[in-house]
């Protein structure tokens, strides 16, 4: 079980949105997809983890598979979303200041999609998958 994949599920909505019609404006009409990692670092995995209050990934990829959302499993276990959020938000954040470095997405793109990460994060964390 790669938890990196369990991430990729809480974000999918996030993921489909940069070509959704939340984009539709003309900043960002032809954005490039986002480039997952196949990767967690022990970190991340680590504090996915402790934020749903968690113990194992094999847990935490039952509850998903069960058709929970990550809002769900952290009300459940007494975990914090608001640390799942500000994780996904971060990374997501990453990958746009990697985009913009490399020239795949203007500075006009990246502030209209960074202006709108939290809100399509704390949007997907409440959806399930089942």
């Amino acid at each position: 079980m790669n938890i990196k994949r369990v991430m990729i599920v809480g974000t999918m909505i996030v993921a489909m949105s940069f070509g959704g019609t939340a984009w539709g404006k003309p900043a960002a009409v032809t954005l490039p997809v986002a480039k997952w990692s196949t990767s967690a670092s022990v970190a991340d995995k680590d504090e996915l983890l402790d934020a749903l209050n968690q113990s194992s990934d094999e847990e935490l990829y039952e509850a998903l598979y069960d058709g929970k959302s990550l809002k769900d499993i952290a009300a459940e276990n007494g975990g914090n979303i608001h640390k799942v959020i500000n994780l996904q938000v971060a990374q997501l954040t990453q990958q746009l200041d990697s985009r913009l470095a490399s020239g795949s997405i203007s500075r006009e793109q990246y502030t209209v999609q960074k202006a709108e990460l939290r809100e399509l994060v704390t949007q997907s964390v409440t959806t399930a998958f089942g």
